[in-house]
């Protein structure tokens, strides 16, 4: 591990709503992103990776704070003002870091540094002109110039090419932004950045060359396990950003169309960052880690976008590449990981302690195959549906989930069946794994005093509840 006078640069690629099998690590049949896969040769990948809270603000909260659910003052998804003061960026601001965030920020207020010593946002609910790129677009492209016009909604799963120049598209300018940010920085201090991406969240309208490379593409249909069909909802047509239903062979071509273009789109200007990176010298003194907050489900089980313990919404990427000269295993691991072990990893990279409160651990410590977590604890409080509102368990073996407005247990076989198609809890043989399972949750919980548990039984809601959580 490099010593203090070597600490080496550290950079989080960010991506939105990018599913834990649309990688070619996880072996995904179409889906193409070689510049992450090639990560593994000089770092780790991690095949259970989840997000304790699968919506953005609460999975950035988790990353920054290396606090998991709960924990991070947040549950579920609400634009609540963010007071914490032990980021990861403020704790290596403090340590000597020079700490930019680009990109897409949704954590509140997003103007504010959050230990950052500077921020550039894509977009902005609470600026003039909507954020920093929108104002640079007008400029670029002229007045008229609009991001969204190519008039897909924002959440809806329908979609079409990018209808400007490629050089126009948000991602290419958070990486361009990115790159001439580093270029003026302080060159004698190292650096922390983290590169913020809209896609392949929605509106999945990835840049003409992506688009027409899985356009003719035979492309897998939605998998639906034998639990959903409560979700296949009958409606003329479902609305553009419904959550739950079903669409024609014709439309889940084009939404899985649109989705991959944004993903291999966001691939392919981590390769551009990269190149850019080596000729400046700056890549083998460099820590990079690829994440996402969250997954979509794409109409798996007749579900869409996000805020299920589902493999499609909960299971994310999670890949590292370690500087040059780093003496680690590489490969693959199989240790259950969360966006909590984020800011650890990075404060063991940096030579910097952990601030109190954190939760999470340095996956560096996996790596070296240190004694490690049993089981990973997610959450989402209600948002399209209060029934839909869960708690979940998983090691990346068994996955438990627990909806608390209906009481309802599934469990589910990750190793046989990691498609989720079939439920476990219905069948008497998997009484005493769904047990086990539920116990742990009551104790989990009980330590919580948040009224999910006694200590003795799970305790059911019948009332809504926020996402924040008092004092956070």
């Amino acid at each position: 591990m490099p010593d203090a006078a070597t600490r080496p640069n550290i950079i989080i690629y960010l991506a939105d709503t990018h599913r834990g099998d649309h990688l070619g690590l996880a072996g995904h049949p179409v889906v193409e992103t070689p510049n992450i896969d090639d990560m593994i040769s000089r770092g780790a990948y991690f095949p259970n990776a989840y997000t304790e809270i699968p919506s953005t603000t609460g999975a950035q909260r988790v990353i920054l704070s290396g606090k998991g659910s709960y924990a991070c003052g947040q549950i579920g998804y609400a634009e609540a003002h963010w007071g914490e003061t032990n980021t990861v960026a403020r704790v290596l601001a403090d340590h000597g870091y020079h700490c930019i965030h680009i990109g897409c920020k949704n954590i509140y207020p997003q103007r504010k540094l959050h230990g950052f010593h500077r921020v550039i946002l894509t977009g902005s609910r609470t600026e003039p002109g909507g954020g920093d790129y929108p104002e640079w677009l007008r400029i670029h492209a002229g007045p008229a110039a609009d991001p969204r016009g190519h008039g897909v909604n924002s959440n809806g799963w329908d979609a079409c090419p990018w209808h400007m120049e490629q050089r126009f598209n948000p991602v290419n300018w958070t990486i361009d932004t990115t790159l001439d940010v580093l270029e003026k920085r302080d060159p004698d201090a190292p650096f922390f950045v983290q590169i913020s991406l809209g896609p392949p969240h929605a509106p999945f309208c990835p840049p003409q060359p992506f688009w027409d490379r899985y356009i003719h593409r035979e492309i897998p249909g939605p998998v639906c396990g034998d639990w959903c069909g409560r979700h296949d909802v009958k409606l003329p047509g479902p609305p553009p950003a419904t959550w739950r239903g079903t669409l024609t062979p014709e439309q889940h071509h084009r939404m899985r169309v649109g989705y991959m273009g944004c993903c291999t789109h966001v691939d392919h200007e981590l390769g551009r960052l990269k190149q850019r990176l080596r000729k400046m010298q700056l890549l083998n003194n460099t820590l990079l880690l690829y994440l996402s907050d969250h997954g979509d489900m794409q109409f798996d089980h007749h579900l869409f976008r996000k805020t299920y313990a589902y493999e499609g919404s909960a299971r994310v990427p999670f890949v590292i590449e370690y500087p040059a000269g780093w003496k680690l295993p590489r490969g693959t691991f199989d240790q259950i990981v969360g966006l909590q072990d984020v800011a650890p990893t990075i404060y063991d990279a940096a030579g910097a302690d952990a601030p109190e409160g954190v939760t999470g651990r340095s996956v560096l410590a996996a790596i070296r195959r240190e004694p490690w977590r049993e089981f990973l604890h997610g959450e989402h409080s209600p948002c399209y549906s209060l029934e839909e509102a869960m708690h979940y368990l998983t090691d990346g073996r068994e996955k438990y989930v627990w909806f608390p407005v209906t009481g309802e247990e599934q469990l589910f076989d990750l190793i046989s069946d990691r498609d989720e198609l079939h439920d476990l809890a219905k069948d008497a043989a998997g009484a005493d794994r769904v047990a086990l399972w539920r116990a742990r949750l009551i104790e989990l919980l009980a330590r919580r005093g948040d009224g999910f548990s006694d200590g003795k039984q799970l305790i059911r809601r019948t009332e809504r509840w926020g996402a924040n959580v008092e004092g956070g």
